[in-house]
């Protein structure tokens, strides 16, 4: 491979900021994979956000890049997979496999789409230390005959039309919104962009916790909602405290320690016991031989949390602690008290492209 900019490249980034500022393009807020893509011919690399290849992960995307880009580019996008009309980060997830032969299944079974959003390298000539507008124009231009499941990202300077996509693209899977300054030039691994996510909050179980890697303080407190049928289901952890807080929570929570053969997840260790039910620890292909276990203590707080989305009946990312509730039972804290999203067809936001 022989290309001006040559990889790996970490991605430019974005910091996030509570309201949609003025004055700039706005794109939508992909829920995948971030992928630099460098093409040479035909030999691609599909470029991870920590730089790492995710290239034989993605075999269709890798022949669609063939199909789709010019012979000789390297562009910024996502990787991310639809299903039901939405995008599914976790058969998204699923690829991510040591197996060549799951691999492949999952490739013809779920396969994956190319968003496109910027270019950094045409032919011979780097576009990084060119302004947004103009990297924009070329990538239009490149990507005029792409077609599925290759995609031109959506964006606009209209910032009404931007407001109206924060809203109605949460229900085809989206995140929020990305807003990116006119003359922005492209700098990797600098957060120069801004992200404007959902925020919604929600009364959650504290039912256990994990200690932090530094010491025996609270890591991670553990988090539940109980389901239909009044099962404990584990949908996620709030983790952001500072040291001094930490501590203070281990002692905060000592009265309610348990024996863990007393407590609903009780069966976390048993790797069957995943199949029916939502339990901390899950095995997983990210987690490796990061020690997993927790601290089991009684499910008789709640606190109220910050979360962006749901996603399989748990929060998509980790969720931010507001505060204590304990004027809130804990049989209260249900699936029924989350804000249903209106469904929106991935297809109108990849046709708007």
């Amino acid at each position: 491979m022989d290309l001006p900019v040559m990889p790996p490249v970490k991605p430019m980034l974005a910091r996030p900021v509570s309201t949609i500022p003025p004055g700039m393009q706005y794109e939508a807020k992909w829920d995948g994979f971030r992928a630099v893509v460098h093409r040479d011919g035909e030999e691609v690399v599909l470029g991870s956000r920590t730089g790492k290849p995710l290239t034989r992960y993605f075999p269709e995307v890798v022949e669609a890049v063939r199909e789709n880009l010019p012979p000789r580019c390297v562009v910024d996008g996502e990787i991310v997979v639809a299903y039901d009309g939405r995008l599914d980060f976790d058969r998204l997830s699923e690829r991510i496999h040591p197996a060549d032969s799951r691999v492949r299944t999952l490739a013809g079974r779920t396969p994956a789409s190319l968003v496109v959003f910027d270019v950094l390298a045409l032919g011979d000539d780097v576009l990084t230390g060119r302004p947004l507008t103009e990297r924009r124009a070329v990538l239009e231009r490149v990507m005029a005959e792409a077609s599925a499941p290759v995609h031109l990202a959506p964006a606009t300077t209209d910032e009404a039309l931007a407001r109206r996509w924060f809203e109605q693209y949460e229900g085809a899977g989206l995140d929020g919104v990305v807003a990116k300054p006119l003359d922005l030039l492209y700098r990797p691994d600098v957060r120069a962009m801004y992200k404007i996510k959902h925020e919604r909050t929600a009364d959650c179980v504290v039912a256990g916790y994990r200690l932090h890697k530094s010491g025996p303080v609270v890591g991670s407190l553990l988090l539940g909602l109980y389901d239909a049928r009044g099962a404990l289901q584990h949908v996620g952890v709030s983790a952001a405290f500072p040291m001094k807080r930490r501590a203070e929570l281990v002692e905060e929570l000592e009265p309610l320690r348990i024996d863990p053969a007393e407590h609903p997840w009780a069966a976390w260790a048993d790797a069957t016991a995943h199949e029916g039910a939502r339990l901390p620890g899950a095995p997983s292909r990210w987690s490796g031989k990061k020690d997993m276990s927790w601290v089991a203590i009684a499910p008789e707080r709640v606190c109220e949390v910050a979360y962006d989305h749901m996603e399989g009946g748990r929060f998509r990312h980790t969720a931010r602690f507001r505060r204590w509730r304990p004027d809130r039972t804990p049989s209260g804290c249900t699936y029924a008290q989350l804000e249903e999203v209106v469904r929106y067809d991935l297809s109108e936001v990849l046709s708007s492209g």
